[in-house]
């Protein structure tokens, strides 16, 4: 089966979704191909029971569908944001295609040739907005370890009782891993928290949420170019919640609740697992991460004169006084599952073509690349910080549906 369309998007979620809106607008000829077998699968599959979004509702800026409701602080959770994009979907028609799996996007004369299953779709445009949180990671030497201990990814956890009974090791304290553990030790469970680089900030600073300070002011308007390195773009995401009407999430608190703080996992054999002696040093890191953020909003509250009361934070330092432990026996500790909250791994190969950097990133400007007609959409810091969430794709994906339909009318 061989077909033309003036655009092809590979990826349905919020990317795919916020450029099919502003081509729709447009009247231009697209499709978008989803390998997923319906609407928000990630949203749907990939998030646990409790999950709420950890950016307030009025960040929800989907082209088309911006939030309009009565809770504008509030937090989402999982099942309305599921209901958001089925809705969103319906009401502008967006015309996607599910279990279609794109194998390979290669160059063809002036434009492209998608292949996917047993169609091949010739196109002058090519979208990818597969995003970057593509493939779980979970280390290798996870196989070492005994075959009656669970083990499963952040995004395969659903819910405490969905675990055998016994203590809980989760592995990664970024934003998946502190939720996750602060909502199983509040279970009732005991929780052992391998503790990684991850910033910490409040939920709430000087009378705003912290999302306000971060996207209302210029302190948001940091571009990639920006960034002191390269790789500073694959940062971890700082450890944030919106669950219960949002609060801090503070590993010092952890530790003072009865949570096992622990430094970075390096190996496994047998129950055994080893530990890197950082846990001090990445609580050190969380703590001026957090500092350092504050100081940015102070100085901007001082420097435009605001309005805004005085606030210090309290200042715990529980963790501090934890046992530095070096290895620690799973069956000892009553270890029966483990979490794996190590985030995920990309891999856009499937564009034959060079455009990826040594990081495997694409090479682009704003989602542009050299290849006239050829975008990428959806990735964090693609052009700003908040690219690869619902406030931000929105600008991006109009900024290159406004260049494709330049194209077009150019060519």
């Amino acid at each position: 089966m061989s077909e033309h369309i003036e655009t092809v998007i590979v990826g349905g979620g919020q990317a795919g979704l916020a450029i099919s809106y502003y081509l729709t607008q447009q009247g231009r000829a697209h499709i978008v191909l989803e390998q997923a077998s319906q609407a928000a699968n990630a949203w749907r599959n990939h998030r646990w029971d409790s999950f709420t979004l950890v950016t307030p509702n009025w960040m929800t800026q989907i082209p088309g569908a911006e939030y309009q409701g009565d809770n504008p602080d509030g937090f989402m959770p999982r099942d309305e944001v599921v209901t958001y994009f089925e809705e969103w979907i319906e009401h502008f028609k967006l015309p996607i295609q599910y279990g279609v799996r794109v194998s390979s996007v290669e160059k063809n004369g002036a434009g492209y040739v998608v292949y996917a299953g047993d169609a091949t779709i010739k196109a002058a445009n090519v979208v990818i907005a597969t995003g970057l949180f593509q493939q779980p990671r979970i280390p290798s030497f996870s196989a070492n370890l005994p075959a009656d201990i669970k083990q499963l990814h952040s995004s395969e956890y659903r819910n405490p009782a969905a675990l055998p009974p016994g203590a809980v090791l989760v592995v990664g304290s970024a934003q998946s891993g502190a939720q996750i553990a602060e909502e199983l030790y509040q279970s009732g469970r005991q929780v052992y928290l391998s503790v990684s680089s991850a910033g910490r900030g409040p939920r709430r600073y000087r009378g705003k949420d912290i999302t306000w300070w971060l996207n209302k002011t210029p302190l948001g308007d940091v571009t990639v170019d920006e960034l002191p390195s390269p790789r500073a773009k694959f940062a971890s995401s700082i450890q944030a919640t919106g669950k219960n009407g949002g609060h801090t999430i503070n590993l010092h608190r952890f530790a003072r609740d009865g949570v096992v703080l622990l430094g970075r996992v390096q190996g496994a054999q047998g129950s055994k697992i080893t530990l890197v002696p950082d846990l001090k040093e990445n609580l050190a890191k969380a703590d001026k991460f957090e500092a350092d953020l504050l100081k940015r909003i102070d100085d901007h509250i001082e420097r435009k004169g605001l309005d805004a009361p005085q606030e210090t934070l309290p200042g715990l330092r529980d963790g501090y006084d934890a046992e530095v432990i070096l290895e620690l026996d799973l069956t000892s500790a009553g270890v029966t599952s483990i979490v794996w909250a190590t985030g995920y791994k990309f891999d856009f190969s499937l564009v034959k073509l060079p455009v990826l950097d040594g990081d495997g990133f694409p090479i682009q400007k704003r989602g542009v690349t050299d290849y006239p007609g050829l975008y990428f959409l959806g990735l964090p810091w693609l052009h700003k910080g908040k690219s690869g969430i619902l406030f931000g794709v929105g600008d991006d994906a109009a900024h290159i549906a406004s260049d494709i339909v330049a194209r077009e009318r150019d060519g």
